[in-house]
């Protein structure tokens, strides 16, 4: 609840923004709300669901994500194109109304509240957090890391520069600003659509190839779509715009690799640490993809053109897929204690 309150709140903000500071701050603590609801979300779904369901329910929770970037699209077309971005930020507020909703019908796991009743007083955030690094954990917590780095990097690739790259083809294409926001608008609605089909069919794959399998697989797909899209069709003279959607769909897919972290990782930590765990790692990942982005604006500055950059961030999946034989593989076992 706090973290989707904290969200909300300054995105809401945001619309009220007066520069260019002030709204990196508001974004700055959006972003510190949004950093906890996925990890928190993972492991209540993961500790709540039945053993035999549990590993399409963190697929089902984790396809909320991709059904807002297909609400955000679908509001920018009707009125962010219209009225503007602060009138998008104000409808970032929307989320806080679900707080009461959890408050009145969500509880605790019983997992949880069992090992919280074990452990009574050693139960404290610090230990949850130096759990991480013990000889138990140490190798998975520094492999899961980089896992997320080289997805994070991957996504701020494929999903957030879609948009510009789109605005950008449609101008080249004679299109106006407001039809180039329309473009921008369907290609990451079909890259949100592309994303949720590609949850459903994870838990199915994860279950019959495995967990590092099938991170592998949709490494690939991300790392040839990323390529296409930014290498290749950002630069065609020629029906550009129509390949770019077929490439959102295919950005869309890739990006169904998160999936796997939902019910992965919180498959390799035990309850003690489980939360603490998916936040530390998720978060190692958003900082890092965060700097990742001046090394991509670096390379924009020397090439003098914005496709190439993002093109040539598809190379980190190389390096995840090095390191994914590293994994633990969980596929058949139990969610630990």
């Amino acid at each position: 609840m706090l973290s989707i309150f904290c969200f909300s709140l300054f995105t809401l903000l945001a619309a009220f923004a007066t520069g260019v500071w002030s709204l990196a701050v508001f974004r700055f603590l959006a972003g510190v709300g949004i950093g906890g609801e996925w990890a928190v979300g993972a492991a209540l779904v993961s500790e709540d669901w039945p053993e035999e369901r549990r590993t399409m329910g963190a697929a089902l929770m984790h396809t909320g994500y991709y059904i807002g970037f297909f609400l955000a699209a679908l509001a920018n077309v009707f009125i962010g194109s219209r009225f503007g971005w602060r009138y998008m930020f104000a409808l970032g507020g929307a989320p806080a109304l679900l707080i009461g909703l959890i408050r009145n019908n969500v509880e605790e796991p019983a997992r949880w509240e069992k090992k919280v009743h074990e452990l009574g007083e050693k139960w404290t955030m610090h230990r949850a957090f130096l759990q991480l690094f013990t000889p138990q954990y140490r190798r998975r917590t520094l492999v899961n890391s980089l896992y997320l780095i080289v997805s994070l990097c991957g996504l701020w690739a494929g999903s957030v520069y879609a948009p510009t790259a789109m605005t950008y083809i449609a101008a080249r294409a004679g299109k106006s600003a407001a039809e180039g926001a329309r473009l921008a608008s369907y290609s990451t609605g079909l890259l949100g659509i592309a994303t949720v089909l590609g949850a459903l069919v994870v838990p199915s794959l994860a279950d019959w190839l495995g967990r590092r399998a099938t991170l592998a697989i949709f490494y690939v797909v991300m790392m040839s779509a990323i390529w296409l899209a930014f290498g290749h069709v950002y630069y065609m003279q020629q029906n550009a715009i129509a390949w770019f959607l077929v490439c959102s769909v295919l950005l869309g897919l890739g990006g169904a690799n998160f999936i796997v972290y939902s019910f992965w990782l919180p498959e390799q930590y035990g309850t003690e640490c489980r939360a603490s765990a998916f936040a530390f790692i998720t978060n190692v990942g958003r900082f890092t993809a965060a700097g990742f982005t001046f090394l991509v604006g670096a390379g924009i500055r020397h090439f003098q053109t914005f496709g190439t950059p993002v093109a040539l961030t598809a190379l980190v999946f190389l390096v995840g897929l090095a390191f994914v034989p590293l994994g633990e593989e969980t596929k058949g076992k139990r969610l630990p204690v």
